[in-house]
């Protein structure tokens, strides 16, 4: 525990929903929904205006839209949120060399380590020229938390939602927790605060009265030690810049069930690809393939194996994949598939697996590209990512040959320019002409197919200042200094998640 409040905590305001509130104007201080709109589609995020509806993180989108019918129901565009994560990030990273990403949305700073802050008063400053700055280069806003640990430094961000500071002092930590709910602590979750109220503890206050030794009893001996080290405010752990990655996953919730064999195992090799892409990004190879099926009736299975050395090749894990469904039994119908990789290193052994595994690829596709169009992969739903901690049925289609538009996603049009599809159907697509910074745009229709509609990438919200660009504008002008405490190195500030936690 730290003497001075130190370690800043941001998390920002329902960041997708947000995000897309910036890039749309039609739909700013509107009801905003983002998630899978299938049948099983998850809310991953909803607007502060929807939440009045009830509507939350994690609701099943059929509830969502029963409780909100008027809202703007959007897929997720990860790449918009990777780019205004990335700038946030930089702005953590001129704080401190100690930044630690928990999500595309979220981060701890440590203060001291940057020199950025020593005591309260310096501490607040920095996180009121931290909200003023996200607000002013993304458009968007951020709840901060300053304590002396990391643990009191989320609660008060989550206390201090929507768009709000709230500083710990040290010494108030037990005043400010004893009347908050054991929920509030983290590892506290729906069975653990059951069996705590059982036993007469619904406060932290409660459970710091109750001793050690009683929540031990109760819960064991390191949960029991853990909640109570956290009940009297109690918590050492460091702003770890970088943060091991132990696997690299991906998975996909279907609309409906898949009951074809050969269906379910092109899925499998879709996800293996995705997978590998991903494993590739983040600079990893790995050892052990662990193929996931649940199935109709919400069984999960879990099946791996480990390889003689670690690889990224697609074919390779491809095969791994589908000799790990071979001894999974799908009969009655698939709803989730899912292939990741695990045991995780820097570099990759080239070995003779991987060669013959390679050579019967190449030998397959040469075979393939004689085979006529129109095969079941094709006709293949669209990519639906499901990122680490990112609820099931998630989904950012890509656009496919068939033409698909998915609500919400960026499309540019030859003779009205950029703008964003509302809704499709019925072979038709309707599409709304604005951009981040224009006033609310028209609506327009056009046939699914039509040749002046193309699926374009997100634009920027609004650009990050460069260096000298902050610089330049001189003393009083920008709450930042013209020169970082330390360079972060991209590991220090890169994004381990993507998803929105279901909060509050």
């Amino acid at each position: 525990m730290r003497s001075a409040p130190t370690i800043l905590h941001l998390d920002m305001d329902a960041f997708f929903a947000a995000a897309e509130q910036a890039a749309k104007p039609s739909l700013r201080g509107k009801p905003v929904v983002v998630g899978g709109l299938g049948p099983r589609g998850v809310v991953a995020t909803a607007s502060y205006e929807a939440r009045r509806f009830g509507v939350h993180s994690a609701m099943p989108m059929a509830q969502a839209r029963r409780l909100a019918p008027n809202a703007a129901y959007l897929v997720p565009r990860f790449s918009l949120y990777r780019t205004i994560s990335e700038q946030v990030m930089e702005l953590l990273g001129r704080l401190s060399p100690l930044v630690e990403p928990l999500s595309l949305d979220e981060a701890f700073v440590d203060l001291e380590a940057g020199g950025a802050a020593d005591d309260s008063a310096s501490a607040r400053a920095t996180g009121e020229r931290l909200r003023a700055d996200i607000r002013a280069f993304t458009g968007l806003t951020g709840s901060v938390g300053l304590a002396g640990s990391k643990m009191l430094a989320k609660i008060a961000s989550e206390q201090a939602k929507p768009d709000g500071l709230l500083l710990i002092e040290p010494g108030t930590e037990r005043e400010l927790l004893g009347p908050m709910s054991v929920r509030t602590l983290p590892g506290v979750g729906p069975a653990t605060g059951e069996h705590l109220r059982r036993a007469g503890m619904t406060t932290v206050a409660e459970l710091a009265e109750a001793g050690e030794d009683e929540l031990v009893r109760l819960l064991g001996k390191a949960h029991g030690a853990a909640l109570f080290r956290m009940a009297v405010g109690y918590d050492d752990r460091p702003v770890v810049a970088e943060r091991d990655t132990k696997s690299v996953s991906v998975e996909d919730t279907f609309d409906v069930d898949l009951h074809d064999r050969v269906r379910v195992r092109i899925e499998v090799e879709r996800l293996a690809d995705r997978c590998v892409q991903r494993l590739r990004a983040s600079g990893h190879s790995g050892r052990t393939i662990v193929l996931k099926v649940r199935r109709y009736d919400f069984s999960t299975l879990t099946r791996s194996e480990t390889l003689r050395g670690p690889t990224d090749d697609p074919s390779v894990v491809r095969e791994a994949a589908g000799r790990l469904l071979e001894a999974v039994d799908t009969t009655g119908g698939v709803r989730l598939l899912g292939v990741g990789v695990t045991g995780l290193t820097d570099y990759t052994q080239e070995d003779l697996f991987a060669q013959a595994a390679a050579e019967e690829q190449a030998a397959a596709e040469e075979h393939a590209a004689d085979e006529p169009a129109g095969s079941a992969h094709d006709a293949a739903p669209g990519d639906r990512e499901a990122h680490e901690g990112d609820v099931a049925g998630v989904a950012e289609p890509v656009a496919h040959a068939e033409r698909r538009w998915a609500a919400g996603h960026d499309v540019r049009h030859a003779e009205y320019g950029a703008g964003w599809v509302q809704g499709s159907g019925v072979g038709r697509v309707t599409v709304r002409f604005e951009e981040p910074g224009s006033p609310p745009g028209r609506v327009r229709t056009f046939r699914v197919d039509d040749p002046d509609l193309e699926p374009s990438d997100p634009l920027p919200l609004v650009p990050l200042p460069t260096d000298q660009a902050v610089a330049e504008q001189g003393p009083g002008q920008s709450s930042w200094p013209a020169t970082r405490p330390k360079e972060v190195s991209p590991d220090g500030v890169g994004v381990s998640g993507a998803s929105e936690r279901s909060r509050p």
